[in-house]
C-alpha cells in the first residue's frame, strides 16, 4: 500500500489513541496499574469488531488483566503454517505526564526549529533524523506532555495492518495473533500474561525507533530496593547520637559510578540508575535499576551494591543498610539465536519492502524480552517514534507507514 493511502488510515487513528491517558504506575502491584489502560483496551476491542473481518475468522478477547488478544484464522490451505504474533503495549511511561496530550500534526515539515511550550524546542541540528523529515509529515508533542508514540504508534500500525488485511482478503496467511499488553513501562515483565492462551510460535514487538531498526538483544535488567535505617533524636541534641537515614541514602547514591550512569553510556555499556528516593531521618528507601548486556557484568553490579552498603554503614555507625535485588528481564539474544528463522524472515520482509534494515541493541527492555524468556522468540521492530518518555517526543508518519508495510509483508512471508 502506498504512503498516501496509509496516512489516511494511520494518522487519525494515532491522533485518537494518544488522547487516551494510559500512563502506568510502577509503584502499584495490580495489573493493569491504572484505569486509563482499560479505556484504550476496550476501545480497541470495539474498533477491531468494526473493521469488517468475517466473524467466523476473528476472535477478540479482553482478559481480566487488560490483555487484548486478537486472532485471525488462517486462510484455506494455510492451516499448517506457524502462527505468528505482533505485540504493542497500551501504557505510556510515568517519566512525563501522559494526560491531556495535544498532538501537533505537521503536514509539510519545513526543516526548521519547532518551538514548543515551556521553552522546549525540537532542533533539526540536534535531533537525529529530524532534518530528514523535511517535506514530510510528522507529529510531535506540544511540550507540555509526552506524545505517547511509545507505544501508541505501534498500536496504530498493528491496527492499520489488520484493517488492510480485512480489506484485502486475497492475502494468504497462516494464523495470526495481535496482542496489546498493559504495564510494559513498569518493568514488571508481562505481569499476569496469559501464556497458556497464546498460540504463536514466533512474535514481533512493534516498539522501536527509526525506520529500519531491528532489535534482537537487550539488557539484562535487575532492580534493587535499598532500605536505610537511621537513629532519630532531637536535632538540637544530635551530636554523637543522630544517624540520619536521608544522609545515608544520599551517601549511597554518591557511590554509584557517574561514568556508569544512563547519561554517560551508550551502545553495549551498562549502568546503575537511581530511580526514586524517599524518607526521613529514621528511615529512607532508594530504588536503583541495574542494566548490563553481559551476565557476568550484572553479577558484578549486584555485588557492588553490597559493597556500597558496607561502605555507608562504616560511615554511619549504628546505621543499617538492607539491599534487596530481583531480576526484571533477561537479554533475549540467546533465545532468539536458537531460532534464527524469526530474524531471517524479518530481514527478508524488510528487503522486500525496500527498507534498509540495521540491527542495534535495545538499551532497555520490551515485552518481547520477557516473551522470549517464556519460550516465544520475539525481536523488536521500529515504529518511527523518537525521544520516548520526554516532552520532545515526535514520530515520523512515513516511518509509521513503512512499519505497516513491514507487518503485512511478514504476515505474507510466514504464510508462504
Amino acid at each position: 500500500m502506498n504512503n498516501d493511502q496509509l496516512e489516511k488510515l494511520i494518522v487519525p487513528r494515532f491522533l485518537n489513541y494518544v488522547r487516551f491517558d494510559t500512563q502506568s504506575d510502577r509503584s502499584l502491584i495490580k495489573t493493569p496499574s491504572t484505569e486509563g489502560q482499560w479505556n484504550l483496551a476496550k476501545f480497541l476491542q470495539n474498533e477491531i469488531l468494526q473493521l469488517g473481518l468475517p466473524a467466523d475468522k476473528l476472535e477478540v478477547k479482553l482478559t481480566e488483566h487488560c490483555y487484548v488478544i486478537i486472532r485471525l484464522s488462517p486462510t484455506p490451505g494455510k492451516e499448517n503454517k506457524p502462527c505468528i504474533g505482533f505485540l504493542a503495549h497500551l501504557d505510556t511511561a510515568d517519566d512525563v505526564s501522559g494526560k491531556d496530550v495535544k498532538p501537533q500534526l505537521v503536514q509539510n515539515y519545513d526543516g526548521e526549529k519547532i518551538n514548543l511550550t515551556g521553552g522546549f524546542c525540537l532542533d533539526p541540528i540536534k535531533e537525529a533524523g529530524l532534518a530528514e523529515q523535511k517535506g514530510k509529515v510528522i507529529i510531535h508533542t506540544d511540550g507540555s506532555t509526552l506524545l505517547g508514540a511509545d507505544n501508541k504508534a505501534g498500536i496504530a500500525e498493528i491496527m492499520t495492518a489488520i484493517e488492510y488485511l480485512a480489506a484485502n482478503p486475497q492475502i494468504e496467511h497462516g494464523a495470526i495473533e495481535f496482542i496489546f499488553t498493559p504495564d510494559e513501562e513498569t518493568g514488571k515483565g508481562l505481569p499476569e500474561f496469559p501464556l497458556g492462551e497464546i498460540k504463536s510460535s514466533f512474535c514481533y514487538t512493534v516498539d522501536g525507533g527509526a525506520v529500519g531498526e531491528i532489535e534482537s538483544e537487550c539488557f539484562n535488567a535487575w532492580k534493587a530496593d535499598i532500605e536505610f535505617i537511621g537513629k532519630a533524636i532531637h536535632i538540637g541534641h544530635a551530636r554523637g547520637k543522630l544517624v540520619n537515614a536521608v544522609l545515608m541514602a544520599s551517601a549511597f547514591v554518591s557511590l554509584l559510578p557517574r561514568s556508569e550512569s544512563p547519561e554517560a553510556t551508550d551502545g553495549y555499556y551498562g549502568y546503575y540508575c537511581p530511580m526514586e528516593i524517599h524518607g526521613d531521618i529514621e528511615k529512607a528507601t532508594l530504588e536503583v535499576f541495574l542494566r548490563d548486556f553481559d551476565t557476568a557484568g550484572m553479577e558484578r553490579r549486584v555485588a557492588a551494591l553490597d559493597t556500597f552498603a558496607k561502605t555507608v554503614e562504616a560511615q554511619f555507625p549504628e546505621g543499617k543498610v538492607i539491599v534487596k535485588t530481583q531480576p526484571q528481564y533477561y537479554n533475549m539474544k540467546f533465545k532468539i539465536d536458537e531460532k534464527p528463522e524469526v530474524l531471517e524472515k524479518l530481514k527478508q520482509a524488510a528487503l522486500n519492502t525496500g527498507i534498509e534494515w540495521f540491527q542495534k541493541p535495545v538499551r532497555g527492555g520490551t515485552d518481547g524480552s520477557r516473551l522470549t524468556e517464556l519460550g516465544i522468540p520475539t525481536p523488536n521492530i521500529f515504529t518511527g517514534g523518537r525521544n520516548a518518555h520526554s516532552r520532545l517526543e515526535w514520530v515520523s508518519v512515513s516511518d509509521m507507514c513503512a512499519a505497516v508495510n513491514l507487518i503485512i509483508e511478514l504476515i505474507r512471508l510466514w504464510g508462504e
